[in-house]
């Protein structure tokens, strides 16, 4: 693998979809926080010295209609619906909203690195889906970190593979409530699950930093979930 460049901005992303990947799900919706690197370097700290958010983030959140129902499983976790996404007029997946993805993210000082938990099992594979659906890419020098895998990494480094440290959960939820003894605010809901992202990241940033340093991947090696049905390109 190609060493990967130094991100500045760190863009935290979740999806809320129709179902699990063996349904080819469709993205229902999509939030995403953008913060500079220098504000996960010096996080904002609270009296009692716990990580808040930084002040100077950017955010862009969207719910968009489906041509597909949600399972029902679905369906009840996020509490979003087909018939209510198009009773609320939001428009598809399309090229608008490709157009305000890649405008907020040229606002962002490059190297962009996008952060998902389990992202490489699921949100990466869905996004990449729904841009090849409509001949859409991010910037060339995009990277991706998915915090399941590297947070497991850097506890098995600290715990020397002990079977106590290999029986935790983690899961966005438990590592929430692990590192800040609440419970994350509206989960489920793509907006609060990044928020809770960014949290958990927050708490362990400066390894974090260091891990998407060496070993952060490239967009570029990101495969769609499934092969998207034929749609209009961005140019047409």
């Amino acid at each position: 693998m190609s060493e990967a460049p130094r991100a500045e901005t760190f863009v935290f992303l979740d999806l809320e979809a129709t179902g699990l990947p063996s349904v080819d799900p469709e993205i229902a919706e999509i939030s995403l926080f953008a913060v500079h690197r220098s504000s996960l370097e010096n996080p904002e700290r609270n009296e009692s010295g716990a990580p808040v958010p930084p002040r100077v983030l950017d955010k862009l959140t969207l719910c968009v209609s489906l041509e597909h129902p949600f399972t029902a499983k679905a369906s009840e976790i996020t509490d979003l619906s087909s018939e209510g996404l198009a009773r609320c007029q939001k428009a598809s997946f399309n090229r608008a909203v490709v157009r305000m993805l890649q405008a907020f993210l040229s606002r962002q000082e490059g190297p962009i690195c996008l952060v998902a938990h389990n992202g490489f099992d699921y949100d990466f594979p869905l996004l990449c889906t729904e841009l090849r659906r409509l001949g859409a890419h991010l910037p060339q020098d995009t990277i991706c970190l998915d915090t399941l895998p590297a947070l497991r990494d850097l506890n098995c480094a600290h715990s020397h593979g002990t079977h106590a440290q290999g029986c935790k959960s983690y899961s966005l939820g438990s590592l929430f409530r692990r590192y800040f003894q609440a419970e994350p605010s509206a989960a489920h809901s793509a907006e609060g699950d990044v928020h809770t992202l960014l949290m958990v990241f927050l708490h362990r940033a400066a390894e974090l930093l260091a891990w998407a340093d060496e070993q952060a991947c490239s967009w570029a090696h990101v495969e769609p979930m499934y092969t998207p049905p034929d749609g209009p390109s961005l140019e047409a």
